[in-house]
Formats: C-alpha cells, structure tokens, sequence
C-alpha cells in the first residue's frame, strides 16, 4: 500500500501540470516563433510547433519544488503530519540532506533546456552547444555527481561520468526524430529505473526513485500531445533535459547493493538504454563512415531504417519501444541472477537482440537499394 500510494503521489501531479501545461504551450509557441517546418531530413508533413520541453520542465520541477518546500516546513515544525506513511516520514531529513544534489541536477538541467530552446528558435551550431554540455557535465561532476564504477584512480570514474552524461544527453536528442519516439523510450526507461530503485535493491531510494516517478509522469503527460500524430515536438529543450535527467539520476542513484556478493548489477543502466545508446553509436558511426560531420542531422537513425524496411512510422515508433521494454527487462533480471556468469548471459540475449535488429535492418536497406555507402535524402 505504501508503494501504490507514493507512486500515485509522484506520477499523478506531474502528468496533470505537464497536461495541462503542454496544451497551453500549443496554443503559445507559434508566437514564440517555435515551429518545426518539413524538409527533406524529417518525417513530418506539416508544420508542428515546438516547446514541448517546457511542459516536460514544469512537470518534473514544480512538484519537486512542491515537495521540497513542504518537506523545509514540515521539518523546522520539528513534527510531520499523520497523513504522511511512516515509511516514508522517517527518510523526509535524508530527502533534505541530499537535496542540494538534487538541485544542482535541475538546474543543470535547466541551462540544457534553455540552450535547447534557443537552439529551436535560432538553430545553433553544434560547436557551442556541445562546449556548454561539456560544461554543465564537468560542473556536476565536480560537484559530486559522479559514479565510482569500482576503479581506480578516482579520475577515470569522474571522466567516465563525465562521458555519460554527454552520450545520453545527445542520444536522447538524437533518438528525437519521430511522434512519441524520443519521449515513449524515456517513460519505459524512468519507471523501469524507478522499479529498480524501489524495489529491486534491499533498501529503497526512495528520492531517486521518486524523482524517476516524477519525471515518468511528466512523460506521459507530454505524450498525450506526442502520440502519432503529434500535435507538438517537445525540441531539443525537452530532449537535453530528459537526456540529462536519466544519465545524472543513473549515476546518484546505488545500483549496486552492499548485500549482493557481486557488482554485476552496475550494468543496469546499460541494459536500460541499451536501444538509444545503439540508436546513437550508429548513427555516429554512419556519419562518419560517410565523412560527415556525426552532429550534421539526416535520415539514417534506427527509427529511419525501420521505415526503409516498410513499417509506417507509428509502426516503427512501437517497435523499438518493444526493443526498449526487451532489453530494459534485462536490468531487473540481473538481481535474479547470481553473479558475473548470470549477468554476461544477460548482455548476451542483449547483444543478440541488437544484432538480429542490425543484421535486418542492414539487409533491407541494400536490399532497397539504401545501403550505408549511399548519400543521405540531404
């Protein structure tokens, strides 16, 4: 009962603000100038506005805040109220002691979604945009959000961070490409995360878990707007900060469990998102392959492919939210099984879905005369 009410109490608010919000971002982008026209590159046909992203922002950042401010009172009162469950009351100064953490991530986030959204109205160049990731990521990681990954010395840990979090940020905007894609991954992934936090470790996390919650609500929010045929694009402010969310609350949130013998649980997060990080690496390894810039946008993501093969977009859409789901799964069977031996079967079933998704996709495209050696439709 305990988990059903604090579930509710994350997801609900935030789908109901990013909702509401999002509908009224609809009515005021195309006088912001926030308009995503067709071209040769996109899937659309017709002109859909942008600024979805700040529906998602308002979704995750005003309960939190909401949270957060109740948690000050409530605490200096020096007593909580009654209706606060007794699991939950006993973690609310833990909650605050972190919260600096918490807060550094948003606002990070924050400036994402701001160089986002001037990057839909303006269009940027990639050079800047990627020198402020890598700022924003060093000052999170010099600010204590950093993963250990059992090596040493503790640099390669804080380079390896880092790297993540720009790899995710950019993955999640370059999986941004069709209704629903970017934004149905990052829903599967947050509550597949937020069960791991909750359940699948001897102790909850209970913050970061209640902040994957959040942030899955908000997503469901927006994709009630997103879903074929999108009537808005949540645009690379939305993408930069889901991006940043995932990779940072991967990082501050304990995969691993001191009661488990081994470490073998780190590779969850792997698991996870197994489908945008692959989505990414080949896309980078197409454009380069081509002599291409790997940030000069076109036609050649997963979701693309799968559309050279003959599904529809909507169809293509749901395809690799199934290839998510498969692999995702992966993550929760590592605590079922024992061990490094357990775990490498795991990446393996991992690996093979992936490759079979490859091997198909690959055949099509020659088969279509689209092989990778061809110019792009740019």
């Amino acid at each position: 009962m305990l988990y059903l009410v604090f579930v509710a109490a994350c997801i609900l608010p935030s789908f109901a603000i990013t909702f509401v919000a999002t509908a009224m971002v609809r009515v005021l982008a195309p006088r912001w100038g926030l308009l995503d026209k067709p071209n040769t590159r996109k899937v659309h046909e017709t002109p859909t506005v942008l600024g979805g992203g700040i529906g998602i922002w308002l979704g995750v950042v005003l309960p939190i805040s909401a949270v957060q401010t109740l948690a000050w009172i409530f605490v200096d009162a020096g007593e909580l109220p009654q209706w606060i469950p007794a699991g939950l009351a006993e973690h609310v100064e833990g909650v605050l002691y972190r919260s600096g953490q918490m807060w550094a991530i948003l606002a990070a986030g924050t400036v994402l979604a701001c160089m986002g959204l001037i990057d839909d109205m303006t269009n940027l160049a990639w050079q800047p945009r990627l020198a402020i990731q890598v700022c924003v990521a060093v000052a999170l990681v010099a600010g204590g959000v950093r993963a250990t990954v059992f090596v040493s010395p503790s640099w390669l840990g804080m380079l390896l961070t880092v790297g993540w979090i720009l790899v995710l940020v950019n993955a999640f905007n370059f999986i941004d490409n069709m209704d629903g894609l970017s934004s149905g991954i990052a829903l599967i992934a947050s509550l597949l995360f937020a069960a791991v936090m909750l359940s699948a470790t001897a102790e909850p996390r209970w913050l970061v878990g209640g902040v994957l919650l959040v942030l899955s609500g908000s997503l469901a929010g927006f994709l009630c707007h997103n879903w074929p045929p999108a009537r808005i694009f949540m645009g690379d402010s939305g993408s930069y900060f889901i991006g940043l969310l995932l990779a940072t609350m991967t990082v501050v949130g304990t995969f691993y469990d001191e009661q488990v013998e081994s470490r073998h649980v780190i590779l969850a997060p792997l698991c996870v998102l197994a489908v945008p990080l692959y989505d990414f690496c080949s896309v980078v390894l197409i454009r380069i392959r081509q002599r291409r810039s790997p940030f000069h946008p076109d036609k050649s993501h997963f979701s693309h492919r799968l559309v050279e093969l003959g599904l529809s977009p909507r169809d293509a859409v749901l395809t690799i939210h199934l290839a998510t789901l498969t692999t995702g799964l992966g993550a929760l069977l590592l605590y079922k099984v024992p061990g490094w031996p357990g775990a490498w079967l795991v990446v393996a079933l991992i690996a093979c879905v992936l490759a079979i998704v490859a091997i198909l996709e690959t055949v099509g495209r020659v088969s279509n005369g689209n092989s990778e050696d061809n110019p792009d439709e740019t």
